[in-house]
């Protein structure tokens, strides 16, 4: 077996491609995880706030576009929410 250099240059080059592939697949599925762990937490504050609030007589309504807003931003969502229904 003949271990060249350039051999061995061309495994470290493809240890370094094969590390940067990995942190390029790594970094989606942590924004992923992320987004659907604030829209579970957004979603359980929304129905929570919605049961309470309903007997003091503030409510959110759950439609698509409250949804998405509070999957995006999870608890500051429900807080932007209440904000706007206030102003407007």
């Amino acid at each position: 077996m003949d271990l060249s250099a350039g051999t061995l240059i061309a495994f470290l080059g493809g240890l370094v491609l094969l590390f940067f592939l990995g942190m390029l697949l790594v970094i989606p599925i942590k924004l992923i995880i992320k987004l659907i762990f604030n829209g579970i937490i957004g979603g359980v504050v929304l129905l929570l706030f919605n049961l309470v609030g309903g007997l003091f007589g503030a409510f959110i309504p759950i439609n698509p576009l409250s949804a998405i807003i509070v999957g995006i931003f999870g608890v500051p969502g429900v807080i932007l929410l209440l904000i706007l229904q206030t102003i407007l």
